[in-house]
């Protein structure tokens, strides 16, 4: 189910490689759960590990997820912290699938610090590529960001509170429909992100009655790749009514010059999370004036209020957007109340009561840490009322809802919020 609305749901490399910030403050089973009295202090400190990009082709997500996980270890801790002392954050670089050996080598990194959760990765082929050793080692993974399909479900210890591509291409693929296309290309790297959104755009415009003329299995490109004249050239001979670029950010300004090139509408183009960002007129990614004049692009989760954009910027003043920041806000803090709720900080006690305090069994609706802790110590249920919009855990640990904001671009090259949809997550 899809209604469009304008308003979110709450506030709508390791080894050598790891970064070693360690962020603290300086005032010192679905529909199941379980508590040892109402969240005691009888746990031992918590402890937070990030695998978030910092280097690489998602680069761009690193700040706002790095500084959600940052304002709720910060609230936390202002206020009192959990169990008697500070959340602990360590924050690693998981770079990108192109450069496995940072991810695999900083969640060794986090495995062997004891964290007991792990907000990332960013990319869904990252975290395919660690998953297996920190769920096994008994750790939480709550990724803010993750879309692939195929990871519904994976692990009882894999949550995320970004929701499946089928939400997101479920609205990209509509939102195409609705502005009149019929005969659809997609641009689409091999990559287990792109041709999962892929599968889901392919499926909306085919069941409305169009066609993918162009980017069909086996008309993926390398996500290595760097000359697109003859991808794009062979696209556009297709005669679509609509360009879908289904990329990550390193591959995105070569397409779009391309496309220019080539004198394609640009208005008749369409980007998603992987690449919306603000290319503006100048610099490597900057375009010129007017390039992008009224092309779209699609972003899971409802639009940050004013109010949480300036606590992010408390706590990083020079962030120039908000992607998956909320997301990753939420994946701390529902962490940190499941701990609460089970009384311990370990890993298998937060899996335990995730669902529970996202609102799995129902409970009473609280914003924030001081509110919702508040309840938890007293033994109430309670229904996390989260940052990005996104509803309690179903029983794959995806989120149950989800808001899908749609953007414009304006003549600057930059995007604007237009409104947000929201959609009921799968469980089957």
């Amino acid at each position: 189910m899809i209604r469009s609305t304008h308003a979110g749901r709450g506030l709508a490399v390791a080894g050598a490689l790891a970064l070693a910030l360690t962020a603290c403050s300086s005032s010192g089973e679905p529909g199941g759960g379980e508590t040892s009295g109402g969240g005691g202090a009888s746990g031992e400190p918590l402890h937070i590990g990030t695998l978030l990009p910092v280097t690489g082709s998602l680069a761009q997500l690193g700040p706002p997820e790095i500084a959600g996980v940052d304002l709720a270890v910060k609230e936390i801790n202002d206020a009192g912290g959990l169990f008697g002392a500070d959340v602990k954050v360590t924050h690693t670089d998981s770079s990108d699938a192109q450069n496995a050996s940072v991810s695999t080598a900083s969640a060794q990194s986090l495995i062997s610090a004891g964290v007991s959760a792990i907000i990332g990765a960013a990319s869904s082929s990252v975290t395919l590529n660690v998953i297996d050793d920190i769920t096994g080692a008994g750790i939480v993974q709550v990724s803010p960001a993750n879309t692939a399909t195929d990871l519904s479900g994976y692990s009882d210890f894999y949550f995320r509170t970004a929701p499946p591509d089928t939400v997101q291409g479920d609205v990209l693929g509509n939102l195409v429909v609705s502005d009149g296309a019929s005969n659809v290309g997609i641009l689409v790297f091999n990559d287990s992100y792109g041709t999962s959104l892929r599968d889901v755009v392919a499926g909306v415009v085919e069941g409305a009655g169009g066609s993918i003329v162009y980017g069909a299995k086996g008309q993926e490109f390398d996500p290595a790749e760097t000359n697109f004249a003859t991808i794009v050239g062979d696209a556009i001979a297709k005669k679509p009514d609509a360009i879908v670029v289904l990329a990550f950010t390193d591959q995105t300004p070569a397409i779009v010059r391309e496309l220019a090139a080539q004198k394609w509408d640009m208005s008749k183009t369409y980007f998603v999370d992987g690449n919306l960002q603000n290319f503006g007129t100048e610099g490597d990614t900057g375009f010129p004036e007017g390039t992008l004049t009224d092309a779209q692009g699609t972003l899971p989760g409802a639009y940050p209020s004013e109010e949480f954009q300036q606590r992010m910027l408390g706590v990083d003043p020079d962030l120039k957007d908000y992607s998956y920041g909320p997301e990753s806000y939420d994946a701390t803090m529902l962490v940190a109340l499941a701990a609460l709720k089970g009384g311990a900080s370990d890993g298998a006690t937060i899996q335990k009561n995730m669902a529970a305090v996202s609102g799995a069994n129902g409970g009473t609706e609280c914003t924030g840490w001081e509110e919702c802790s508040k309840l938890v110590a007293d033994g109430k249920d309670i229904d996390y009322t989260s940052a990005s919009g996104v509803g309690p855990f179903n029983e794959k640990n995806d989120p149950s809802s989800a808001f899908i904001g749609i953007y414009k671009f304006g003549a600057d090259n930059t995007y604007t919020f237009s409104r947000s949809e929201e959609g009921e997550v799968p469980a089957g």
